[in-house]
């Protein structure tokens, strides 16, 4: 496939009979908040709040008589599943979408109203993928891929079309979120080949980076453990033809945090009044973190909102992520004096500062442990105000980027046992889905005794354990066996500040 063949597929892609040219509207915050004259092309307002009708339709629409007569399959976590689901019904084909367990009911549900036939297997897209697999082979339905097909990746292209040709005519940059490939690969084709001065920079979250890390390498490279937050990029290896493609396209790939990713959905509210999915926003947060590491400013930058397929009960985690992400929020853990008077003038010393969360228990006769939380508007902010308590005799940790605090500790505040002994503490995630937190407890079963259990629903992409077990010395290496074998993704927190502060037995 040359760049020229890629040029014509795209402005002779057939996606008009179902999509819509849509809007690039100005950002009036985010240029404030960036310097830039920032621009969201609202892909967001597609029939399915989504770009990925684009590439779907264009590749149903090119398919022979036998082939429609056949049927259509894909696998995908959910907004190429609707792009598929609503052109089968456009033409009036069958279509039956294989998805993983783990998608959003929103999705779910959307794909089944829209007339097509769901499977639901497995914890990831490869999983489902596999399935896909195995049933095109019985049913000999023609596969739609995501993002590995050169008309699903002209379809996408024609997004690019759209921004050139809009009268907003010069632009400097466009941010494109990057899952598979496909989209960038066809938003690059087609602005290095009508307008190369235009910089094309791609965004991935660092749980989901494989095209970064195929591009460093100079080869595909498949992740061994993919993030699935932002569900909709959530893939272990983009495609060989949008990899072949974007090599000789793409000037730069930008990673981020979930944390900037809910920070980003954030911004985009704010602006539009609208709220993204986590993958529709990432373009947002790449911008965002580009915009904060270069020095240039007053640039025309376009990011590229790809989706509005947001679960509802995601919003809670996203909600107490954001202002993380934003770094409007320092989360401090705090020690003072266990006297009369001593909290009051520790709530003097944080003056008329927002606070946000206060968890506060006697932990001891001589000193109490506080955990804080500040509303800050910069992260300098948050480490001026630890310096100030440290400098009024406050022993102080700064515990805003520490996963365990953040997503375990704030909620276990006071919850020491003096009769816990040898305590080992391990991070775990497992994919969330119905039954799943069952199935964790089963895999645990009871050599060790658990003595530390705390679990949360946030509704989020992965379950989130911690769990503290009694592991005699002299069995150490038995239970790094028995973690392994276990086949979740897991951390060890042995010697984390905010462990140590407020739950270990041993502590202060």
């Amino acid at each position: 496939m040359t760049a020229d063949q890629m040029l014509r597929l795209i402005l002779t892609s057939r996606v008009y009979d179902v999509a819509r040219t849509t809007p690039l509207d100005h950002a009036r915050r985010l240029s404030s908040r960036t310097g830039h004259q920032v621009f969201l092309k609202r892909e967001d307002q597609q029939p399915i709040f989504t770009y990925k009708l684009r590439g779907a339709y264009n590749r149903i629409a090119h398919l022979t008589a036998d082939e429609r007569a056949r049927g259509v399959i894909t696998a995908s976590a959910g907004n190429h599943a609707q792009g598929v689901a609503y052109s089968a019904r456009h033409l009036g084909l069958d279509a039956l979408i294989v998805m993983p367990l783990t998608t959003p009911a929103i999705k779910v549900d959307a794909v089944r109203e829209l007339g097509a036939e769901v499977q639901l297997a497995g914890d990831s897209y490869v999983e489902a993928k596999t399935r896909c697999d195995e049933l095109a082979r019985q049913t000999g339905r023609v596969f739609v891929h995501a993002f590995d097909d050169p008309l699903v990746i002209a379809g996408q292209g024609t997004i690019a079309l759209e921004i050139l040709g809009s009268q907003r005519s010069h632009v400097d940059a466009i941010f494109v979120p990057v899952g598979g490939g496909g989209l960038i690969a066809g938003i690059a084709s087609y602005v290095k080949a009508v307008r190369p001065d235009v910089q094309v920079i791609g965004v991935e979250p660092f749980e989901a980076d494989a095209m970064h890390r195929s591009l460093a390498a100079g080869m595909r490279v498949a992740l061994e453990h993919v993030g699935i937050f932002a569900d909709g990029v959530a893939v272990r290896e983009v495609g060989q033809l949008p990899f072949a493609l974007v090599r000789g396209t793409v000037d730069e790939v930008v990673r981020v945090t979930n944390d900037e990713i809910c920070a980003a959905i954030k911004d985009v509210f704010d602006d539009t009044r609208s709220l993204m999915e986590p993958a529709g926003a990432l373009a947002v947060a790449g911008l965002r973190r580009w915009a904060e590491a270069s020095e240039a400013r007053g640039r025309t930058l376009v990011a590229v909102l790809t989706g509005a397929n947001m679960n509802f009960d995601r919003l809670r985690f996203v909600a107490e992520r954001a202002e993380l992400g934003e770094a409007r929020e320092a989360l401090l853990g705090v020690t003072i004096p266990e006297r009369p008077g001593a909290f009051r003038e520790f709530c003097t010393t944080i003056g008329r500062r927002v606070v946000t969360e206060f968890n506060y228990r006697l932990s001891g006769r001589q000193e109490a442990h506080i955990f804080v939380g500040v509303a800050t508007h910069s992260p300098g902010e948050a480490e001026a105000l630890a310096a100030l308590l440290s400098e009024r005799g406050y022993r102080t940790l700064d515990l805003t980027r520490d996963e365990l605090a953040t997503l375990h500790v704030r909620y276990m505040v006071g919850g020491r046992s003096p009769d816990v002994g040898d305590e080992r503490l391990v991070r775990f995630e497992f994919p969330e889905r119905p039954g799943a937190l069952m199935d964790f407890l089963d895999r645990l079963g009871g050599r060790w005794n658990i003595s530390l259990f705390h679990y949360r629903n946030h509704g989020a992409d992965f379950g989130r354990v911690l769990a503290g077990f009694e592991v005699p010395p002299n069995e150490e290496a038995a239970f790094e066996r028995f973690l392994v074998g276990l086949g979740y993704h897991y951390e060890r927190e042995s010697g984390n500040p905010a462990y140590e502060m407020f739950l270990s037995a041993g502590g202060d």
